[in-house]
Order: structure tokens, then sequence, then C-alpha cells
């Protein structure tokens, strides 16, 4: 598989306040304080992702994934109270919205007996926009991480025009993520694909020293 190396983008964001390598706290909800910082890599750093896309760490690795490299992160806080958001386009010119809200919890509490699916589906309750279909809960699990997503389609009632939204709900390592993904559905290509990588390289609670450096490399 190629990969991006000293050319690719790693952004890293600290959401406040910072659970550090060492003890992290818990619980965190709510709205946060983001502090962007976007830097230069060393040349032997360990960040690697597909042609295209960038490298996205939220609090030294509790969250990190791999987005188009064209996405921009939005500097306006979401009245919603997502912690971190980002656009395709600059707005109000886009046609894809990205959300993250991370919850760190308390260490050493088994969770395996509230289904994700489960908690997938209340999380989404209230929403009140007119839905037209949506599917079942997909359920991925891997070392680390167990995900639930599921896509809902709607009728924009400002626009009159067609959309979907993609609702995710991933733990492991004492962390807890809220994922979604608002597009039109003249955009579901480029936005499924963006999501399908999101998705595949989901992970939690690995944490990075150094996020200028990122994880080993063995070769």
């Amino acid at each position: 598989m190629q990969v991006q190396h000293t050319q690719m983008t790693a952004r890293y964001t600290q959401l406040s306040p910072s659970p550090g390598i060492e003890g992290r706290i818990a619980p965190v909800a709510g709205k946060q304080r983001r502090q962007k910082s976007e830097h230069k890599l060393r040349p032997d750093h360990g960040w690697r992702c597909k042609p295209g896309y960038q490298v996205i760490v939220l609090n030294r690795g509790a969250v990190r994934f791999d987005t188009p490299n064209t996405w921009l992160v939005s500097e306006v806080p979401d009245p919603g109270g997502a912690h971190f958001t980002m656009h395709d386009k600059p707005e109000p010119d886009d046609d894809i919205r990205f959300q993250v809200s991370v919850f760190q919890l308390v260490p050493g509490i088994d969770w395996s007996g509230l289904p994700l699916d489960s908690l997938l589906t209340d999380s989404l309750k209230g929403d009140e926009r007119p839905v037209t279909a949506e599917t079942e809960p997909a359920l991925i699990t891997r070392p680390g991480v167990e995900i639930a997503w599921r896509e809902t389609s709607f009728l924009d009632p400002e626009e009159n025009r067609a959309a979907r939204t993609r609702a995710c709900l991933a733990r492991g390592a004492d962390v807890h993520t809220l994922i979604t993904l608002d597009f039109w559905d003249d955009d579901a290509e480029r936005a499924v694909r963006a999501w399908d990588e999101i998705m595949r390289t989901l992970r939690l609670g690995q944490y990075i020293k150094d996020p200028m450096q990122g994880p080993p490399v063995f070769h």
C-alpha cells in the first residue's frame, strides 16, 4: 500500500482539559476549549496515511483517524456542543460536515454489558428532522475498539433537498467518541469514501508522547 510520508499533514488538536499520558482525567463532557496547532513533522516521523488523506490526532491519541486532506478545521464553536468540526469547503459553501465529540471515562469500568448499538440509538433520540429512511446499526470490532454506526436519510427542511447523516459511536481504552458526517445525497459517493477511510483508521486510546514524532516505525 502506498503511504504519504514527509509531505503528509498531521493535525494535532488538544481538547482542554488535557488527559495527558499518565493518569487521564474522567469524565469529559459538554463543550470544551479547543487548542488547534499545526506543526512541521520531523523527517523520521511515524505517521502514515493513504495519498490524499491527512492524520487527525485528538488529545495526544485519545482519538485518531484519517480524513481527506482538503477538509478544513472549523474555527467556529459548534452550537450543538461538538468538540471538533471539519468541512469539505469553507462555510457557507460546504457540502459535507464532519464532527467529533470525545468522552474520556473513569478507568477500569467494564462497559461491555451495555450494547453499543443500543447506546448509539439512544444518543440519536430527539432528532426532529423528517426522516425518510434509516439503516440498522452496523457493528465493527477489532483489537482495542468497538464501533457501531448507522445512516439516516432525511429531507432538509430549509433547502428542500435530500440529505444523509452517518453517526458512529465507538469505545475502547476508557474512551467513547461520537462521530457524525452530514452530506447531501448528491455528494454521497465522496462522502461515503471518506467515511470508509475514517472507520478503517479509527483508533482509540493510543497515546503519543510527541505528536510531531508520531508512533514508532519498525523497519
